[in-house]
């Protein structure tokens, strides 16, 4: 499954190479937008359009341009990226096609001016003042803290992976090739997957510089029905021997599928819809997997201890506990993965993305790893209760014996997924 996400602007993202994270300032103070929850960031985002507004009448329908003459939004955006951030990245090992692409826009197709190897700043910049062209920055946040700490919140908050690009254009020229609207800075622009778009810098700036962030690439209901159908066949075939039953003689040599074949797999399909309806857990197969251990970890500033050493007390059989980084984790009910397909039973796993490396976010073919546990299918039900309880006492988990109980609750504090409230009396 592809790990990146569509440009809002034309051109293919390319392949990176391993490069140095930038060591930049944590951000801190006080920021215009809300970052108390990912629901309430996302409403100071499009403010003052509504959230039930922009789902109803925008999302996936129409573009959408917000524009705010607030200049206190206008610096905080420009801070985002710029310009002269390029030198201190350019030190630290950005390749060409990879990290960066210089372009034009030549009688309206894209012409690339890539060089060879890594970005020397100095090129770059001639490159820029020289033949007006446009520069791409792939995926910021992996160097940028304001970035990272947006779009981590933007992943929570629609549950799927969030990438960006800056393109910085100089003045009088038009970075890729075409829509038209006049964008300040402050102003926010929403269009929907494959909407036709270009950005022009007008005479008399020195140049524009705008950050594109798109999401729900790969998220779309048939991409949910093909990570689903697996699960619920593998389901299917162990209870209903029609699932098991040989197709007939000479099915695969045939030109066209003759109608009682075709009669007979659109039963089947029947059958799997019913289950669906009369069962409120289904097999995932990719699509959760693929979200957290490619996503972005949780945002933090100093060293992220919290997120890879255990901290608080230990719980015991008398702790009362809670989930941490619940928006980080995913609880997946699956086939053991170990064991081979003649023998397969559930299990229940949980994948987190506390570990997860965010120099390499979005950057498509990079080596990822699964971070997590993994359960008997006995524990589900005791899983369930942490995940929807504000807090819950560890001796009314919903497991035989207190050793159980006890061992899931040590297990999810060692992964740093659980946290001691106070111990009961």
């Amino acid at each position: 499954m592809p790990k990146k996400a569509k440009s809002a602007a034309p051109g293919r993202e390319e392949q990176p190479v391993p490069c140095k994270q930038l060591k930049v300032e944590a951000a801190g103070g006080s920021s215009p937008l809300n970052f108390d929850s990912p629901s309430g960031f996302f409403e100071s985002l499009i403010s003052p359009i509504k959230t039930e507004t922009f789902f109803k009448e925008f999302w996936e329908q129409k573009p959408l341009l917000i524009q705010r003459d607030d200049p206190v939004l206008a610096a905080y955006y420009q801070s985002l990226f710029k310009l002269s951030d390029l030198r201190s990245l350019c030190g630290r090992g950005m390749y060409y096609g990879r990290d960066i692409n210089v372009c034009r826009c030549v009688h309206g197709k894209k012409k690339v001016l890539n060089k060879d190897g890594k970005v020397h700043f100095l090129q770059l910049r001639k490159d820029f003042d020289q033949k007006r062209a446009t520069i791409q920055f792939h995926q910021p946040q992996r160097f940028k803290d304001e970035l990272w700490r947006i779009q981590e919140k933007l992943e929570c908050y629609f549950g799927s992976l969030v990438g960006s690009n800056v393109y910085i254009t100089p003045a009088g020229a038009q970075g890729l090739p075409p829509h038209y609207d006049d964008v300040e800075p402050g102003d926010l622009l929403y269009f929907p997957r494959g909407t036709i778009h270009q950005a022009d810098t007008p005479p008399g700036l020195a140049h524009s510089t705008h950050v594109t962030i798109s999401t729900y690439q790969n998220s779309s209901w048939g991409d949910f029905l093909l990570d689903n159908i697996s699960g619920l066949v593998f389901d299917a075939a162990k209870e209903d021997m029609a699932f098991r039953a040989g197709i007939p003689r000479r099915l695969l040599l045939q030109v066209e599928t003759a109608a009682p074949a075709r009669g007979r797999l659109s039963g089947l399909l029947r059958t799997l819809a019913d289950r669906v309806e009369g069962s409120s857990q289904l097999l995932s197969s990719d699509m959760k997997k693929d979200f957290i251990v490619n996503r972005l970890p949780p945002y933090h500033m100093g060293d992220g201890a919290e997120l890879s050493v255990p901290g608080g007390q230990l719980p015991r059989l008398d702790s009362l506990v809670r989930l941490k980084f619940k928006e980080h984790v995913v609880l997946m009910v699956r086939p053991d993965q170990d064991l081979s397909d003649e023998t397969q039973e559930k299990m229940v796993y949980i994948y987190h993305s506390l570990k997860n490396r965010r120099e390499t976010h979005m950057m498509g073919n990079e080596e990822t790893e699964a971070h997590g546990l993994r359960f008997p299918l006995s524990h589900v039900d005791a899983l369930k209760q942490i995940w929807n309880s504000p807090a819950i006492s560890v001796k009314d988990l919903r497991l035989p014996t207190d050793a159980e109980k006890e061992s899931l609750a040590v297990s999810l504090w060692t992964e740093c997924l659980l946290q001691v409230v106070s111990y009961l009396s």
